[in-house]
């Protein structure tokens, strides 16, 4: 005669999970109030602590008078020269010539942190771009880097120069900080970090505190719940009783 168990452990995961569920909904004022405050934090430190930054962008073109647009080794050239020029002009000689001319107060590694150079797909040009606090000193030196550039290759390198087609501007449009991406994101990992950590203490509770703990934690089953009432009880009792024989030791005496 074959014999048939019921294994009711076959849910534990669901069981766990529905668990966890409702530990996290139990403390939702406190995941809610850390990301609302985590939020404000970084909404208050972007917004008053950290000092805005401007860009301003210059742009090059390689292709010079001289050179036909309609020859294709022509145009192949300047594809070419304009990745050689995407090095010459964030180098050491342009950008030192750069703070001599705007008696910049920074030296050369400085400014050249400030300083990004791209060269957009397919294309033969060269944008400059200078991030600094000053709107005005970042089109400033994004100008002149075009400027000084363009001199350098003529002179040094022995080519027709980049004509400067667009000079940078001082719109006064702050890059950075971005004060609402930080915001939400620091009130999102604010969020996720609570939910984490009521999830870390529901895994690291052994405690029992329901007849559900006693069968999910034990593996027991519960016959009988004994109220803490009657353990009250009792002890009013014990406590009755010895207050009743400290009073009749004192008339003995």
């Amino acid at each position: 005669m074959k014999e048939y168990y019921y294994n009711d452990n076959a849910d534990d995961d669901a069981i766990d999970i529905i668990a966890l569920i409702m530990a996290i909904l139990r403390h939702w004022k406190s995941v809610f109030l850390i990301a609302i405050l985590l939020a404000v934090g970084s909404f208050m430190f972007s917004k008053y602590m950290i000092t805005p930054m401007y860009s301003s962008m210059s742009r090059l073109y390689v292709l010079s008078k001289t050179t036909s647009i309609t020859n294709l080794a022509d145009i192949q050239m300047g594809s070419s020269l304009a990745k050689d020029y995407l090095i010459v002009v964030s180098s050491r000689p342009v950008l030192d010539q750069v703070i001599v001319d705007l008696q910049l107060n920074e030296n050369y590694a400085t400014l050249y942190s400030k300083v990004k150079v791209t060269n957009p797909d397919n294309t033969r040009l060269l944008d400059i771009t200078v991030t600094d606090v000053q709107p005005e000193r970042a089109k400033a030196i994004a100008d002149d880097i075009a400027e000084v550039a363009a001199r350098f290759i003529s002179e040094k390198m022995d080519q027709d120069p980049p004509s400067i087609i667009q000079y940078g501007y001082a719109d006064g449009a702050k890059v950075s900080p971005n004060v609402m991406k930080n915001t939400v994101i620091a009130g999102f990992a604010g969020g996720v970090v609570s939910v984490a950590f009521v999830a870390l203490f529901y895994f690291l509770n052994n405690t029992i505190d329901t007849p559900d703990d006693v069968e999910n934690k034990l593996g027991l089953k519960t016959i009988a719940q004994i109220p803490m009432e009657h353990f009250a009880d009792n002890e009013s009792k014990e406590e009755k009783k010895h207050k009743k024989a400290k009073k009749g030791r004192k008339a003995e005496k």
